[in-house]
């Protein structure tokens, strides 16, 4: 393989031979669109961190799913918007029946049967510090407590007709825990798409704007149950387990600056893997387009691309619409 026999620019030439040896396709198959939903009627709140982002209420997501099924995106991803009167120390507004993400689901099952739901398992919406889980007089997440609540959210999650339950919590031991709670309660076709890989990051901050829990978290943290950054092989541990404990599929989030960890789980575990592209990496990109400084649709569609690369079947990503725009016009 030396030079002239071997000439690496030959097959890029040309578009017909560059599109033979393609190695990795982005198309609206591998896209999950994140949502935020609220209480109201015709209600529509802009995220100001999150450009061209918003807050709906369930009538508007009703139209927003209709276009993702048009554009063949196969699932929506759920995240409330909790009232503050509704927070609460246990978090118990996380699994009433009449909640907005019971209803939201419901109401999405019944318009759009062949849209795939998935909601967020998790209580930072939901509690008044703005943590995952149940603190003590210390603020610490209690594990054990924290699981019981998320196991009745999970349920009541797929009583409403959610197709993907995904618990983003961390804590340890959950996924086996809902997972029984499912098949004793004749869920047995529900999925989990465990959070398994979710770390302590500084990416979340737009999400967390927009979900309305920044303001209850002030300057807390969660170093107590999200993976420290700097570590990797913890991150396979905890894949493993929930696996074990038997999760559909795993996440790792957040997305970019963590593909390393996309690659590991892929290759090593060789499970159906996904990545959540969050909302601070959706804020950067849209500054840079915004100011100019880097093209939209090329650079949208590169960052993608990069996720499967890394090996990745699905992404979250709030470029889903976006994206799934351009792939149909190709």
């Amino acid at each position: 393989m030396t030079f002239p026999y071997t000439r690496m620019r030959r097959m890029r030439k040309n578009n017909f031979s560059r599109r033979l040896m393609r190695e990795h396709h982005l198309t609206a198959d591998d896209l999950i669109y994140p949502m935020f939903v609220i209480e109201g009627t015709n209600v529509r709140e802009a995220v100001p961190s999150m450009p061209n982002i918003d807050r709906v209420s369930i009538d508007l997501l009703l139209e927003e799913a209709k276009e993702l099924v048009e554009l063949g995106i196969p699932t929506i991803a759920l995240f409330p918007v909790i009232n503050n009167d509704k927070k609460s120390l246990l978090a118990e507004e996380s699994y009433n029946p009449d909640g907005l993400v019971q209803r939201a689901v419901k109401a999405l099952k019944a318009a759009f049967p062949e849209l795939g739901v998935l909601t967020d398992v998790a209580l930072d919406p939901y509690t008044t510090h703005g943590q995952d889980g149940i603190i003590d007089d210390t603020g610490y997440v209690l594990n054990d407590v924290t699981v019981d609540t998320l196991v009745k959210q999970a349920l009541s999650h797929a009583q409403a007709g959610a197709d993907v339950v995904a618990p983003s919590d961390m804590m340890d031991g959950r996924i086996g825990e809902i997972r029984d709670e499912l098949e004793a309660g004749g869920f047995i076709n529900t999925l989990i798409m465990a959070y398994a890989a979710k770390y302590a990051s500084a990416y979340y901050g737009p999400f967390r704007d927009a979900i309305g829990s920044s303001g209850n978290l002030g300057k807390g943290n969660k170093f107590t149950y999200q993976i420290d950054p700097a570590n990797s092989n913890e991150a396979i541990r905890e894949v493993m387990l929930d696996l074990e404990e038997g999760a559909d599929m795993v996440m790792v989030k957040p997305g970019m600056p963590y593909l390393d960890i996309v690659r590991r789980v892929k290759t090593e575990l060789e499970v159906p893997t996904f990545a959540y592209q969050v909302s601070g990496e959706y804020a950067m990109h849209m500054a840079a387009f915004e100011k100019g400084w880097l093209d939209k649709d090329t650079v949208m569609m590169e960052s993608l691309l990069a996720f499967k690369r890394a090996g990745a079947d699905g992404i979250l990503t709030y470029f889903a619409k976006d994206a799934a725009h351009l792939l149909k016009k190709q």
